[in-house]
């Protein structure tokens, strides 16, 4: 039997919180510090927490068993990762938690775009309408008039 722990949209809504309190700490964080250094401090601490995490509960595995391709699409998914919050972080630096975020969850409109086309994964229309909603609602937040 499955328990809401087992299910993906818990875990969906957990990061959804846990993102948005990194906006809020990221935002008072960069204040007096230069945004590179400050995501450079913020993955240093995500690193321990990760090893500590693995470490605690057994989940390491010989690096020898993983194969190249993984190797491969996991360091372009880390150096995207690492472009992605020195770009969050400098937009950060410079506007408003409150339009930067949504901003920033564009990526979500990407990511259904990118995941039929080069995934080959399908959306229904209405899938596709709540996208484009995403997509309005962002630009919406940017909107000053």
């Amino acid at each position: 039997m499955r328990t809401w722990v087992d299910s993906w949209p818990f875990w969906a809504l957990l990061s959804a919180s846990f993102a948005a309190l990194t906006a809020i700490f990221a935002k008072i964080g960069v204040e007096n510090i230069n945004s590179d250094l400050a995501t450079l401090l913020r993955t240093a601490v995500i690193a321990t927490f990760l090893a500590a995490i693995v470490a605690v509960t057994r989940q390491y595995q010989p690096l020898a068993s993983i194969s190249a391709r993984t190797y491969a699409f996991l360091t372009l998914s880390g150096l995207a990762t690492g472009a992605s919050w020195l770009c969050y972080f400098r937009a950060l630096k410079l506007g408003d938690a409150a339009r930067v975020a949504p901003v920033d969850k564009l990526s979500i409109v990407l990511v259904a775009v990118f995941g039929v086309a080069f995934l080959g994964e399908r959306l229904t229309p209405a899938n596709w309408l709540g996208i484009v909603l995403i997509g309005c609602g962002a630009l919406l937040v940017v909107y000053k008039g």
